[in-house]
């Protein structure tokens, strides 16, 4: 008894797998789409981000009066003769009902707004730090899991045209047309390819864990669209001071400067004594008069020297430490940046001798030594050697376009993708 199928039937279960196929095909995961879910995955920005609303409140609650001191009391109550205890038979028991205000100075409340406001501003420059370094660390998961898997599938390809010489070669050696060293020879190449798509598997998949770290396991798992235009940059020109002064890491301690700045200057403000006035109001026994009383109440700073100066001076320590800062970051971006910059551009030469002349060359030995091979002028392994130093050479070109494709990450992601900052503000 013979089983059909309807042909309705079949062709719609091919085109359900076509669509579902190309459905999945058509969704890979792009380098800027992954960098968009590693910024919407991240918790680091939102705590920022809270960090910096909360710093603006407090900005306006720290410019405000502090708040008026309600005061009740009983004054002079007799405490043993024949009045004690009475609020009203002694000429000098009062019932007392005052307010204090601390007159704080406009210039302070105005600085500790201000040095809260700095803090925010320190806060969103830390938040553009935060977005840089994950918009960067995220290119480079992107590229280490894309090249990685461009090798194994190199590897892979040649494993399994390696595969069908084994086959080749035991034919030729059963009809008496090649030898058993032939054999082994194949035999001993794919072992060796296995081990390496082995070997290379496993860095793919760290490099998928990786880009997980950042994007989740599902958009980890998606396929991987081209290669990103690695080729160009902004930085190709040349390196200035005034684009690397754009780092978040150079703008946050420029943000902290200017915090500590604000702190020297609300110190110095502080030598100068907040008053506090007043006034209160006295009932005393219907046969006495009540009494208003009205003062005034001022700090004496008596020790400025030890106190209020040496406060100063630990401020404006902190201001030299953080210009210092500065300065020593700045030249070691600088370094840094050049470097990239020179690995970038040796490595775009080299990926373009790798293609035009290394890579051809190493093909055109594998043609010869394979048509050496079928006209009997030489063995197998010779023929193999070849091919695995063209897959040598493959592999290296892949190296060197990833490593150079790294450095290129590393520059293009110097400031946050979405948008230029403004100027930096120059340090001294």
């Amino acid at each position: 008894m013979s089983i059909s199928f309807p042909i309705s039937r079949i062709t719609a279960a091919a085109w359900m797998v076509a669509i579902a196929s190309a459905s999945w095909a058509a969704d890979p995961l792009t380098l800027i789409e992954a960098q968009r879910i590693a910024v919407d995955r991240s918790q680091q920005l939102v705590a920022q981000e809270a960090l910096t609303a909360a710093a603006k409140e407090q900005a306006v609650a720290a410019g405000q009066l502090p708040d008026p001191v309600l005061k009740l009391g009983i004054d002079n109550l007799p405490a043993d003769g024949a009045d004690r205890g009475s609020l009203t038979r002694d000429f000098m028991t009062m019932r007392r009902i005052g307010v204090m205000q601390e007159i704080t100075r406009s210039a302070k409340r105005q600085l500790r707004s201000e040095r809260f406001e700095r803090d925010a501003q320190r806060v969103q420059a830390q938040r553009q730090l935060t977005l840089v370094n994950l918009q960067r660390d995220t290119a480079l998961a992107w590229l280490d899991r894309y090249y990685t898997q461009a090798m194994r599938e190199l590897v892979q390809q040649q494993l399994e045209e390696t595969r069908l010489q084994i086959q080749a070669a035991d034919i030729a050696f059963r009809a008496g047309r090649g030898s058993q060293s032939d054999v082994f020879a194949a035999r001993s190449a794919v072992i060796q390819l296995e081990d390496r798509v082995s070997q290379i598997g496993r860095q793919s998949r760290n490099a998928g864990l990786m880009l997980a770290r950042w994007v989740g396991t599902t958009d980890a798992d998606r396929p991987l669209s081209g290669s990103p235009s690695w080729q160009t940059t902004s930085l190709q020109i040349g390196v200035s001071s005034e684009h690397i002064k754009q780092h978040p890491d150079l703008r946050a301690i420029s943000a902290e400067i200017d915090t500590v700045e604000t702190d020297a200057r609300l110190a110095q403000a502080n030598k100068q004594a907040d008053w506090s006035v007043e006034a209160s109001y006295a009932q005393r026994g219907p046969t006495y008069s009540n009494m208003i009383s009205i003062g005034v109440s001022i700090p004496l700073q008596w020790d400025q020297k030890n106190r209020q100066n040496r406060e100063l001076a630990a401020k404006l320590a902190l201001v030299d430490e953080a210009r210092a800062r500065y300065e020593d970051m700045l030249r070691n971006h600088e370094a840094e940046v050049r470097g990239w910059l020179n690995d970038w551009q040796t490595g775009k030469d080299r990926v373009t001798r790798y293609r035009n002349e290394l890579i051809p060359t190493a093909r055109q030995r594998t043609e010869a030594a394979l048509t050496s091979y079928r006209t009997g002028k030489s063995d197998l392994a010779g023929a193999l050697a070849a091919r695995r130093d063209e897959l040598d050479i493959h592999m290296q070109a892949l190296t060197l376009e990833m490593e150079t494709a790294r450095s290129w990450a590393q520059l293009n992601f110097l400031v946050p993708e979405h948008s230029m900052p403004a100027q930096a503000k120059e340090q001294p």
